[in-house]
This record gives structure tokens, C-alpha cells and sequence, in this order.
């Protein structure tokens, strides 16, 4: 099977490639939409129909912001230095544009992306416009000139994913109150079937806020430890999460104590259990021999016993 290789520096490929990506995109809204992973995220609120008319908003209003950036000829260094304003300006496009679409007249605004997403879909941007060697060596398993198309891909409905999760996480935060979120929903007729009442809602959202505690204290850290970064991708039988290697070192430099002690935990196991495990198995397997042993024994004396009582019975026999 012949690799595709996505183009390493600005030119009409690339831009033919850029092209063909979100034809590929949106022909993939297409697919089944439900969450098939098993975390969970803001939008497995929004029925199909409306889970995908926040991404093919998305879509869309990426699809602009690539021509604007292209239109301002911005250097790389340009891109790296604005990213963090221009993902604002974008969200609160997407959110405008999304909130319009429903008739949402709440126009209030806040930026909830944090640095892990922000980093990757810089990614995302700077192989859209300036090709794939652009991209900084060993953060990725392969070399950056020979990018695979399907990594750019992933990373793009990754995007999509978690820009809609975003917008969505920021009018549940609105919203407030259970009360509220169930008779925007249902009024709006925007709302997924399994989620029509204050208390599946209510269960829904502290299953959100847990998933994040553990996310912020526990998997993050242990992604970053591992050298893993879980994705989330759209495939023919709904979304689902991929992990891969993306190399994160120098945010070990920025952890709190806590997580700094996570790690530590992370690293005795390394070390430890492996050794414990293997203690264990010599045990078991000591256990396992004289036991053998034993039964073997039990069961040599018991035939010989039998073989004794057998003889003398046989010799009282005789004798008499």
C-alpha cells in the first residue's frame, strides 16, 4: 500500500491537498455521529442533525479563516505569535455563528480552549499553510517531511471535535441551572433522546466535571509521562478516540506538586511492580510445584496403603 505524503512547503499541492481535505471532512459529517468512546463530551447533548450543523459550522468558518490567513501572507512566526488571538476570534465565530442557527440571543463569550488543544491545532494550521516541514522534529514519531496525509486528516476532525465541544461546553456553562439546559434543549428541539430530563442531565454534566478532574490530575499527566496524546476522530460507526505519540517533555516543567507526585507514583511503579510481579510468580509457581508434589505423594501413599490392605486381605484368604 502506497503512503501519501502531505506536501512540506507552500505551493499550488498544497493547496490542492488543503482542498482535498475538507471535501474529505465533510463528506465524513456524513458518517453516524454519536460518541462510540467511552469519554464523554459536551456535545453528546446535540442530536445527530444538530451535532452536525456545529460541525459543518465549524467547517466552514475554518474554511475562511484559511483564506483570510492566506490572504494576509503571514509568516510562520507570525502564525505562532497571533495563535492565541486568532483562536478566540475564531471560536466566537463558530459560536455567533452556531448560536444564530438555534436563536440563541446570548451573545456573552468566553475562552475555554486550553494549552494542549491550542498547541495541536497550531499543528493543524501550520500544515494548512505552510506545508508539513514547518513542523518541529521529534514531535511526531516520523520526520516532518514525510508527513502522512492521514495524520494532517486525524488532527483536522480532531479540531472540528473538540472546537464544537468547545462551544457547546461554553452554552451549557451559560445556561447554568438543569432547569434551564432541559427547556433550552427540548424548545429548541436540538436536544439527544437520552437526555430529556433534569436528572439524566444532571447526571450527564457532574459525569463531565468528574471526567475532567481525573483528565486534569490523571490521564493528562500520564498521556504527557507516556508520550501519548488521545485524539478524537469521526469514523463510519460514530466518533471514537485514537492515542498518538506526540512528544510533550517540557510540560513536565509546568506541573504542580500534585502531578509532579503522580508522576513519581507512575515511575515507583515502573520499577517496583514489575519486580513484585515477578516475586509473585516465582512464589506461585513454588506454591504450584510442592503442591504437585504433595498430591503426588498423597496419592503414591494412598496406592500403597491400597496395596497393603489388598495383599493382607488376599493372604487372610489363603490362611483360611
Amino acid at each position: 500500500m502506497t503512503i501519501k505524503y502531505w506536501p512540506n512547503q507552500r505551493s499550488i499541492n498544497l493547496n490542492n491537498h488543503t482542498v482535498d481535505l475538507f471535501f474529505s471532512i465533510e463528506n465524513k459529517l456524513q458518517y453516524e455521529l454519536s460518541n462510540r468512546s467511552n469519554s464523554y463530551l459536551c456535545i453528546d447533548i446535540l442530536n445527530n442533525l444538530n451535532k452536525y450543523k456545529i460541525f459543518y459550522i465549524t467547517l466552514i468558518e475554518l474554511k475562511q479563516l484559511i483564506l483570510e490567513l492566506t490572504e494576509l501572507n503571514l509568516s510562520h512566526q507570525d502564525l505562532k505569535d497571533l495563535k492565541q488571538r486568532i483562536l478566540t476570534i475564531f471560536t466566537e465565530r463558530v459560536y455567533n455563528h452556531f448560536n444564530t442557527s438555534i436563536n440563541f440571543l446570548n451573545q456573552s463569550k468566553k475562552k475555554l480552549l486550553v494549552t494542549e488543544n491550542e498547541t495541536l491545532i497550531e499543528h493543524l494550521l501550520t500544515y494548512l499553510l505552510f506545508g508539513s516541514s514547518y513542523i518541529t522534529k521529534n514531535i511526531f514519531l516520523f520526520d516532518p517531511v514525510y508527513t502522512p496525509y492521514y495524520h494532517v486528516q486525524i488532527l483536522f476532525e480532531n479540531f472540528i471535535i473538540i472546537i464544537s465541544n468547545t462551544i457547546i461546553e461554553n452554552l451549557l456553562n451559560q445556561l447554568k441551572s438543569y432547569s434551564k439546559i432541559n427547556y433550552f434543549l427540548q424548545t429548541r428541539d436540538i436536544c439527544n433522546k437520552s437526555y430529556l430530563s433534569n436528572r439524566s442531565i444532571a447526571l450527564f454534566l457532574n459525569n463531565l466535571k468528574l471526567q475532567k478532574f481525573f483528565s486534569i490530575y490523571l490521564y493528562e499527566p500520564k498521556s504527557i509521562y507516556n508520550e501519548r496524546q488521545q485524539i478524537w476522530l469521526i469514523s463510519p460507526y460514530g466518533i471514537k478516540t485514537k492515542y498518538i505519540y506526540r512528544k510533550r517533555s517540557d510540560k513536565i516543567k509546568e506541573f504542580n506538586q500534585l502531578k509532579i507526585l503522580f508522576l513519581f507514583w507512575l515511575e515507583i511503579k515502573d520499577i517496583v511492580i514489575p519486580k513484585i510481579e515477578k516475586f509473585l510468580i516465582q512464589i506461585g509457581k513454588y506454591i504450584i510445584f510442592f503442591s504437585i508434589n504433595l498430591l503426588s505423594n498423597m496419592i503414591l501413599v494412598g496406592i500403597r496403603i491400597m496395596i497393603f490392605y489388598i495383599s493382607k486381605s488376599t493372604y487372610n484368604k489363603k490362611i483360611k
